[in-house]
């Protein structure tokens, strides 16, 4: 099933009330941020996977009325509803979680309405540190990064910008409890404040001060190029196999296929699910030079697929080969 798109008040009513008790997902998205470009794959690979759920994208900007109504002040964010109520969501680009919470609540029983307005609501304090950890740079901020809200955010904007940052940002006007709460959590009265990996640099001073000295490139998490990320996951382990699914639950024939050859040889091996990361997924088959999967590697070399793997296995080389990775 494709992703829906809801571009008005009334398409995204309409979708949802035509779920029923389907579970809709529903992900807040903004086409300047690349995490939610990577999420979007992320939401067409789980269409493919679950037929019976409603994928739906809402750039959070252009549909402000629906933001405002599910609180959502930060992107991605993801929305989970069933029965035309919020029944969970998820803050942030967590292809993982994603696809977790989408398994567990597309075959979870439809609970009442009541039951799901009831739910606990999650601890501030809990909800703070997944925030400040969404991105690898995170700034909290008085309005967007288009449409900045005070002076002082402005500024913080234009600096990051000259510095060629990449960050996400949260808009503290769009909730109250962030807001105040991330004072008393960062034990900083003010705002913007800047995080990096998670823990406070400060405010627009302080990155100032960095920037002048150079040491807000040091203070900041380098960005890692994808081929230097691949060249990481393929060197993870002596033998590793790029698959759909893992090793217990495999998610096509193929990779079960090549799971099963495995598992009769006394080779130790780590798996990689490529349907978690669309990037990966996608650059790997250009760095290998290898369109399809499961695709095995020996001590960061490409062995090939599934009918290599078969062709060495009745050869009688398979596992001298794989041997020579341990």
């Amino acid at each position: 099933m494709a992703v829906l798109e809801g571009k008005s008040v009334s398409e995204f009513e309409e979708i949802v009330s035509n779920a029923g008790s389907s579970l809709v997902v529903v992900h807040f998205w903004a086409d300047w941020a690349q995490q939610c470009a990577q999420m979007n794959d992320v939401m067409v690979e789980l269409a493919k996977e679950h037929l019976q759920v409603k994928f739906v994208k809402v750039e959070a900007e252009a549909v402000p009325d629906i933001s405002e109504r599910y609180e959502v002040a930060a992107v991605p964010t993801f929305i989970f509803i069933k029965n035309k109520q919020k029944i969970d969501r998820l803050d942030g680009a967590h292809a993982p979680e994603l696809t977790k919470k989408v398994q567990t609540l597309a075959s979870a029983a439809v609970l009442p309405s009541t039951t799901a307005a009831a739910a606990p609501k999650e601890d501030l304090n809990t909800r703070l540190k997944k925030l400040v950890s969404s991105a690898p740079v995170m700034l909290f901020m008085k309005g967007t990064p288009e449409a900045p809200r005070c002076g002082f955010s402005r500024k913080m904007i234009d600096l990051l910008s000259g510095q060629k940052v990449r960050f996400s940002y949260f808009n503290i006007l769009a909730d109250e409890e962030v807001r105040q709460g991330l004072k008393t959590f960062s034990n900083w009265p003010t705002f913007p404040q800047l995080y990096a990996n998670g823990e406070l640099l400060g405010g627009l001073d302080i990155i100032k001060e960095m920037a002048e000295s150079g040491d807000l490139a040091t203070a900041l998490p380098k960005t890692e190029t994808l081929e230097d990320r691949l060249k990481t996951l393929i060197n993870k382990g002596q033998v590793t196999l790029f698959m759909k699914g893992n090793r217990q639950e495999p998610r096509c024939g193929f990779s079960k296929q090549i799971i099963g050859i495995l598992n009769d040889t006394s080779v130790q091996y780590e798996t990689f699910d490529i349907l978690q990361d669309e990037e990966v997924r996608q650059g790997l088959k250009k760095f290998s030079n290898w369109p399809t999967y499961p695709q095995l590697y020996v001590k960061g070399e490409l062995i090939g697929g599934l009918d290599i793997v078969k062709e060495l296995k009745e050869s009688g080389e398979l596992e001298s080969i794989l041997q020579n990775g341990q």
